[in-house]
């Protein structure tokens, strides 16, 4: 593991518009995916009280920061519309900001989206596509204040499978990030409020999630906070033979775990619970006599 991730993790802070979060342990990032068409829980959370009800008890269960999407990104899916994104995710934005006490991030690609989440109440902005989608993101999110959590993909979700053969995976997951961070620090986005994320599942196959897992303390070399977001992805159910997705719990703890010790600070979940007690179980054992039970 690099120096950066045993050593330095208590100097780096990653700050939204309202909050800093100091990444000396692990953060969890509740999913909740307001859409009748994400590959796990589709539907559950589409009509907003559904939706603020989840967002209490992913609070309740522990989580640090919720992540409000109102448009899937699993292979395949559709765009919808920025009025219909709208609709879907702002009256939770503004009922879960008044009632959680903790940070919200939008996760969205469309600026438009962005920009009312945020003054609604979201603290983050997380793009998937690592500003490449919608060029006018970086500078509203420069303008808003809001902490930005850039993902690597190769093209949107209806096509992004299409294609998972790289000369060089990692090399270009971290070219990308790194063209996506010059791009937000050149629109006057702090550098202390970018997160970055490889992107698993989005554009790779087995071998090459397996492989950024694998990598993870490379990732930290780029010397921002790392988010993985593997919670019940299909990657897990092709290695363990689970094609229901709610069957993938120990797999993603495993990643949980795995991730924290190669140095990842953020995990996006659907399970908090018991993500929150694999990450904190990791971060015993490798803080050992150090770990002091918070």
């Amino acid at each position: 593991m690099s120096g950066l991730a045993r050593a330095d993790f208590s100097r780096i802070v990653l700050s939204g518009r309202n909050c800093s979060l100091v990444m000396d342990r692990p953060y969890i990032v509740g999913i909740l995916n307001v859409t009748p068409d994400s590959f796990s829980d589709g539907g559950r959370f589409l009509r907003p009280q559904q939706a603020i009800e989840q967002g209490r008890r992913m609070a309740a269960e522990g989580a640090d920061l919720i992540d409000i999407g109102g448009e899937s990104t699993r292979p395949g899916a559709s765009q919808v519309s920025e009025q219909e994104e709208l609709d879907r995710v702002i009256p939770v934005v503004e009922k879960l900001g008044r009632e959680v006490g903790l940070p919200l991030s939008i996760d969205t690609s469309k600026s438009v989206v962005a920009r009312e989440a945020v003054s609604a109440g979201a603290d983050f902005v997380n793009d998937v596509s690592g500003l490449t989608f919608d060029m006018e993101m970086a500078g509203m999110v420069a303008d808003s204040g809001a902490g930005l959590i850039i993902m690597h993909t190769r093209g949107r979700p209806e096509v992004m499978q299409q294609d998972t053969r790289y000369a060089d995976l990692f090399a270009e997951v971290v070219a990308s990030l790194n063209s996506s961070i010059d791009v937000a620090v050149s629109a006057g986005i702090a550098i202390g409020k970018i997160a970055i994320d490889p992107g698993i599942g989005f554009g790779k196959d087995v071998a090459g999630n397996l492989e950024l897992l694998r990598r993870t303390a490379d990732l930290v070399d780029l010397g921002r906070p790392v988010m993985l977001g593997t919670s019940r992805k299909s990657f897990i159910g092709r290695v363990l033979g689970k094609d229901d997705p709610t069957g993938r719990l120990a797999g993603t703890l495993a990643t949980v775990a795995l991730g924290y010790a190669g140095g990842a600070r953020l995990f996006r979940v659907h399970d908090v619970a018991a993500a929150r007690e694999a990450a904190r179980m990791a971060q015993a054992v490798c803080k050992g006599a150090e770990w002091v039970g918070h």
